[in-house]
């Protein structure tokens, strides 16, 4: 990512989050894809209890109005605006509080014996720890040592 592209991405994420607030709803992540002509724009946003379409719909109409009035695309662009799914990424401490008792998949940077895969329930976060439960025994992990984490789809 450039310095303009990283610009405009904090742009957005500010921009985003404003609507975010007014409506209830809280910014995800903001991904800024491609360039020149085919630029897409992608905001993620949820809310407890998940986000609906007519949900999207709202968010994309305030944001659009908020952006057009900032001016700080300098060009044209595709807005998608959607919800994380059932999968969705975890991001931040607040995300693995948000999930305590589901299941997630975390992939470390560095190997904690000797692997740096992990499938367990989250059953707390304690300062800067994330607490599994795989196996029916406890792992804490650094979340600084996170290298992706995201829900699991259970059926």
């Amino acid at each position: 990512m450039d310095i303009k592209q990283s610009v405009v991405e904090q742009t957005v994420l500010k921009l985003a989050r404003q609507v975010a607030e007014e409506q209830g709803i809280e910014v995800v992540r903001v991904d800024l894809l491609g360039g020149g002509k085919r630029v897409l724009l992608r905001i993620t946003i949820d809310r407890d209890g998940g986000v609906t379409l007519d949900d999207c719909e709202k968010f994309s109409r305030g944001f659009e109005s908020i952006a057009e009035a900032e001016d700080f695309m300098h060009g044209p662009y595709n807005l998608e605006v959607s919800s994380p799914g059932l999968d969705r990424p975890l991001t931040t401490l607040a995300d693995f509080e948000r999930n305590i008792g589901k299941l997630v998949r975390v992939i470390t940077k560095e190997k904690i014996d000797n692997q740096n895969f992990f499938l367990g329930r989250v059953t707390g976060v304690a300062g800067n720890l994330i607490i599994l439960s795989i196996d029916k025994k406890e792992r804490e992990i650094s979340f600084e040592n996170v290298s992706k984490a995201r829900l699991e789809i259970e059926i």
